[in-house]
């Protein structure tokens, strides 16, 4: 784990300075080393090249032969990479037989000569985490590369015959290269879902690699305008109902072949523990693989929060681990909040539970924890899998009804629910019919006409129905009639890529931690995802039956009875309460911005902490969240 950064360009003399501030602005992701070097894409030495630049954190290989950038000698190719692949030792042995000689004994040296050997064929091959730069001697290019689902980052920016990139947005605006110009499209999109939808970020020059993609960029196309990226991979083709035993002896041999690959660390390592069935089965798993091992887990006391700890506890005891345990009060925890929006690397709702956990666990001496994120997309355990397909088959009977005279009678029935829950129901009968589409819509934070009201059309921005750039769902088989894939595929991409997985690397990230998910191992996705529905939740089983039936020997039987109740804080009342200054001086900044209609923000912040007020308290939050970045950048760029 670490951050990479690095800039293109047909102007040598910028490189450098450059990617000097890149990787100044990212330090907190690799305080173990640095490393820069520069290329030439070009036979002239002061023509064009490509400078990269590396922070690591030293996870594999400890000593000096892990540095980056690594240069393969034999070649001249050379790498930058943040993340991990977990099957490295497998293609270390093909690529030995094949006459090649290693000096290290991390993954970085094997990725490397992996691409040296086979190109970008080898991407899909690759069972990890990543995103990478890899210069090509012989062509004299660059390719840019990020993971099939994106658990790693990849900010790319074009702009005045250079291409920049790097792991974090800050470190993409710090080149100096980059103005930090606002995209209303990307705004729009945050507002919508409470995290930016790739490929579009909040600036109108950053824009976030899709996951599953690579780019190869020689100097020619730097003068062009946007880069052109290609997918290698996409979720798989359904496969033919295969009976459960063979499913659940496969799903537990992928699962624990996953968590044994993601269990190998040179440095200490240890397990986010909630109490329910996903972080219990990956402590139990690495427990059996790696001997005991220490446990994690978060507690708020603070009145109005929820949380997990008594049985996170209950499950640490009958595991043996080394269980810790951190209790916070309401002002630790404001203070952490605090601290959380000065770390954002984009405006996001979500993540301040793993921005604490994460500072938690590094204080105690780790630098990898394992995490249970995934379960719920593949498995099925969000209420959305057994609500959507209801929702589709409600709307059939009336999908031929213009969308518009839908959405007036939809206005007309729901009249008496709850302000916020009404707009969630209108847009969710009067937008879209697909399972896809409604995944989608019931995750909106902001509904259709409070962004219409902020003056941020969909149509107009280039955006489809549900505020989702053009592209965003690519990787999903549109034509799906499986509702239950169709959810899964569309959880995967947009709220875990989009929301879920970047929060966890940037949160991570900021206490130099690196959170691996081994639920995501791609042996395990590849199968998993190419199971009917029907296999993945047979009628009148509870959420997540196969990945129950696969782990029910792993854990006491009280830890599947469980009622699923995360963890909750009382972010309305903060800010009403301790927070207010901060926040009205947020949404003051947010009100400024030219690309709202200012009347608009101050009067829906208004009726959001009405103490009336029926809404969720994402949607006030979402404004302070964009105002405090947009106080940040703007104070950045000054």
């Amino acid at each position: 784990m670490c951050g990479i950064a690095g800039v293109i360009s047909l102007d040598h003399g910028r490189i450098r300075p450059a990617v000097r501030r890149m990787m100044q602005a990212i330090i907190h992701r690799g305080p173990d080393d640095e490393g820069y070097e520069e290329f030439l894409l070009h036979t002239d030495a002061g023509g064009p090249a490509c400078g990269f630049g590396f922070r690591r954190l030293a996870i594999l290989d400890l000593s000096p032969l892990g540095h980056q950038p690594m240069i393969n000698r034999d070649t001249g190719d050379a790498i930058i990479f943040n993340g991990e692949i977990y099957n490295f030792a497998s293609l270390r042995e093909r690529l030995i037989s094949r006459g090649h000689t290693f000096r290290s004994t991390g993954d970085t040296e094997v990725l490397l000569r992996a691409l040296s050997e086979w190109g970008e064929q080898v991407l899909n091959e690759l069972d990890g985490m990543f995103a990478l730069a890899f210069y090509h001697a012989a062509t004299k290019r660059v390719l840019l590369a990020r993971d099939q689902l994106g658990i790693k980052p990849l900010y790319v920016a074009r702009v005045k015959g250079s291409c920049v990139f790097a792991s974090e947005v800050r470190a993409v605006l710090s080149s100096g290269l980059v103005p930090a110009d606002l995209d209303a499209a990307g705004v729009a999109g945050f507002l919508a879902y409470g995290a930016p939808q790739d490929p579009l970020t909040v600036h109108r020059h950053v824009r976030s690699m899709q996951a599953g993609t690579y780019e190869w960029i020689a100097a020619p196309a730097l003068d062009r305008q946007p880069g052109r990226a290609t997918r290698y991979w996409r979720f798989p083709p359904a496969q033919p109902p295969a009976d459960e035993p063979s499913c659940v002896n496969r799903i537990r041999a992928e699962l624990a072949g996953s968590v044994r690959g993601q269990c190998v660390s040179d440095v200490p390592l240890g397990v986010f523990l909630s109490g329910g069935i996903d972080s219990a089965t990956m402590a139990a798993l690495a427990v059996s693989q790696s001997g005991p091992l220490m446990t994690f887990a978060v507690g708020y006391d603070v009145p109005g929060a929820s949380d997990e700890t008594e049985a996170a506890a209950a499950t640490a005891e009958h595991l043996g681990t080394r269980h810790y345990q951190t209790i916070v009060d309401d002002d630790w925890v404001i203070l952490q909040l605090y601290e959380w929006l000065k770390a954002a690397d984009r405006p996001s709702i979500d993540g301040l539970n793993t921005y604490i956990v994460s500072g938690a666990v590094k204080d105690r001496g780790a630098t990898v924890a394992l995490s249970g994120l995934g379960a719920d997309e593949l498995f099925g355990g969000y209420p959305s899998f057994r609500r959507i397909p209801k929702l589709q088959r409600l709307l059939a009977v009336c999908a031929w009804i213009p969308a518009h005279l839908r959405r007036a009678a939809a206005s007309a029935i729901f009249a008496p629910l709850p302000a916020g829950k009404r707009a969630k129901a209108i847009d969710l009968v009067s937008s879209g019919t697909s399972a896809v589409e409604l995944a989608a819509l019931a995750r909106r934070v902001q509904g259709d006409a409070t962004l219409r009201r902020l003056g941020l059309d969909a149509r107009r921005l280039g955006l489809t129905p549900q505020y989702l750039p053009q592209g965003a769902c690519d990787a999903i088989d549109q034509k799906c009639r499986d509702s239950f894939r169709a959810v899964s595929e569309a959880e995967t991409t947009l709220y875990m890529g989009n929301t879920l997985l970047r929060d966890s690397d940037t949160n991570s990230m900021a206490h130099s931690l690196e959170i691996r998910v081994p639920f995501l191992g791609q042996g395990l996705v590849n199968y998993v995802c190419s199971l009917p529905g029907a296999t993945r939740a047979p009628a009148q089983t509870a959420p997540k039956h196969l990945l129950r039936q696969a782990t029910a020997d792993l854990l006491p039987c009280d830890v599947f009875s469980r009622p699923k109740s995360g963890f909750s804080l009382p972010f309305r009342e903060w800010m009403n309460g301790p927070l207010r200054d901060q926040c009205e001086a947020s949404v003051e900044t947010l009100g400024c911005c030219p690309l709202f209609d200012a009347q608009a923000v101050r009067k829906l912040w208004e009726e959001y902490l009405s103490p009336t007020s029926s809404i969720h308290w994402s949607r006030p939050l979402s404004f302070v969240v964009l105002g405090s970045y947009l106080q940040r950048v703007s104070g950045a760029a000054e």
